[in-house]
C-alpha cells in the first residue's frame, strides 16, 4: 500500500472501523498544499475492500487538481463508506463516521456525495464541525447538486463560444446521460437557456417525469444509445468512465461537457476525442460548481448563496482557459487543465515557503 499511496503522492490513508454500527470506511488525504482537504463521502457497496481503496484514492487524487484548477485554497481528500446505503445506514454509523473525521482534527473536511444525503451531513455535525453542506437551517449552502448544475451551464457558454463564437445555447441541441440530482437541475437550467433537451437514464420514471414537466422542449433517448444521439453537446453526469476507446468513436456530438467523475476510462482517451475532432471539457473543471459552493461555508462571515454563485459562475473563465491553454502550448484539454492545477500548486507551495512573523 504504501508504494501505491507513494506513487501518487498521498499523505495520508486512513481506514475506520466500528463494529456495533457496521461502520467500514476509508479517508485519503491526497493533498493539503492549498488547505484542509475537502471532498465527499461515498456510501457504496464495493465488491471488495480493494474496489473500495481504489476508487477513494482516484476520487481525493481528483478533488486536489478539481480545487487548484477552480482557485480555492483547499485540498484534495475523499472518503467511502462500504456498504448499501439502502440497508446499511444507520444514525449511529453516520454518527460513528463522523467521529472519525473528527479525529483528523481538520486536515480533512468532508460533504456530500453519492450515496449520501444533506440529512447525513446534518448527523455529522453533530459529531464534528468539519463538514459542509449541512442544511441551510444549521448555516450550511444545502444540496450542493445545484451548484455543480449551474457550473455545467457556464462550461457549456465557454465551450459554446470557443466553438460557435457565441455563449448561449438556445436552439443548441444537447443529450444529457444521467438525469439524478444534477442532471435533473441542469434539464431546468437549459431549457430556461432555450437549449432543447434529450434525456436518458437507467431509470425510466426519471426520464418520464422530466419530459411530462417540460413537454416538447425535453426528450428521451435509450441510455445505451445515448452517446451517439446526434448533438452539439453530450453531457455524461452518472458514472464514469463513459468516454473509452470503443464509445468515442460513436459519439454523435461535437462537445462532451458533463458532470459525471472520470469520465475518460483511461487518459489516452483525451487525445482520442480529439483526434476525432470533438472537444472535451475535462470533469474536474465542469463539475467544480459543488465544491465552490460547498468552500464558502468556511467563510469567515459565513456563507452567502450570492457570493458562491459568482464564484461558481467563473467556471466559465477556467474552461474558456483550459481550452485556450490546450491550444496555445499543442496539448489535450485534460492535460492543460492538469497543467493549469499542478502550476498554481507549486506556485502556492513555493508562496508558503516565505517566513513570517505573527
Amino acid at each position: 500500500m504504501f508504494d501505491r499511496i507513494e506513487a501518487d503522492g498521498y499523505e495520508q490513508v486512513v481506514y475506520c472501523q466500528d463494529q456495533p454500527t457496521g461502520l467500514k470506511a476509508i479517508i485519503a488525504i491526497h493533498s493539503t498544499s492549498l488547505g484542509p482537504s475537502l471532498g465527499g463521502t461515498r456510501f457504496y457497496p464495493y465488491p471488495t475492500e480493494a474496489d473500495a481503496l481504489e476508487d477513494v484514492l482516484r476520487l481525493a487524487k481528483g478533488m486536489t487538481y478539481k480545487a487548484a484548477v477552480a482557485g480555492l485554497d483547499q485540498g484534495g481528500g475523499k472518503a467511502v463508506i462500504i456498504g448499501d446505503p439502502a440497508t446499511d445506514r444507520s444514525e449511529g454509523l453516520i454518527r460513528a463516521y463522523g467521529r472519525y473525521v473528527d479525529s483528523l482534527g481538520g486536515r480533512y473536511i468532508t460533504a456530500e456525495d453519492v450515496g449520501t444525503t444533506q440529512a447525513d451531513m446534518d448527523l455529522i455535525r453533530r459529531e464534528t464541525r468539519y463538514v459542509t453542506g449541512v442544511s441551510p437551517a444549521l448555516g450550511g449552502s444545502g444540496d450542493p447538486s445545484v451548484a455543480t448544475a449551474h457550473g455545467v451551464r457556464w462550461a457549456m457558454k465557454a465551450v459554446a463560444a470557443r466553438l460557435w463564437g457565441d455563449p448561449e445555447l438556445v436552439d443548441r441541441r444537447i443529450v444529457i446521460s444521467g438525469v439524478g440530482k444534477v442532471g435533473t437541475s441542469l434539464v431546468g437550467l437549459l431549457v430556461e437557456d432555450g437549449a432543447t433537451v434529450v434525456v436518458a437514464d437507467v431509470v425510466p420514471a426519471a426520464v418520464a417525469r422530466l419530459v411530462d414537466r417540460y413537454g416538447d422542449r425535453v426528450g428521451a433517448v435509450d441510455v445505451a444509445s445515448a452517446h451517439t444521439a446526434p448533438c452539439d453537446i453530450f453531457a455524461p453526469c452518472a458514472l464514469g468512465g463513459v468516454l473509452d476507446s470503443a464509445r468515442i468513436p460513436q459519439l454523435g456530438c461535437a462537445a462532451v461537457v458533463g458532470s459525471a467523475n472520470n469520465q475518460l476510462a483511461d487518459p489516452s482517451c483525451a487525445k482520442l476525442l480529439a483526434d476525432h475532432g470533438i472537444v472535451y471539457a475535462p470533469d474536474y473543471v465542469v463539475n467544480s460548481g459543488g465544491i465552490i459552493n460547498i468552500s464558502e461555508e468556511r467563510s469567515p462571515t459565513g456563507y452567502h448563496q450570492e457570493r458562491a454563485y459568482a464564484e461558481v459562475r467563473r467556471i466559465f473563465e477556467t474552461t474558456a482557459r483550459v481550452l485556450a491553454v490546450a491550444g496555445e502550448e499543442g496539448v489535450t484539454t485534460a492535460e492543460a487543465a492538469d497543467r493549469i492545477a499542478e502550476r498554481r500548486i507549486a506556485d502556492m507551495a513555493r508562496v508558503r515557503q516565505i517566513r513570517t512573523f505573527r
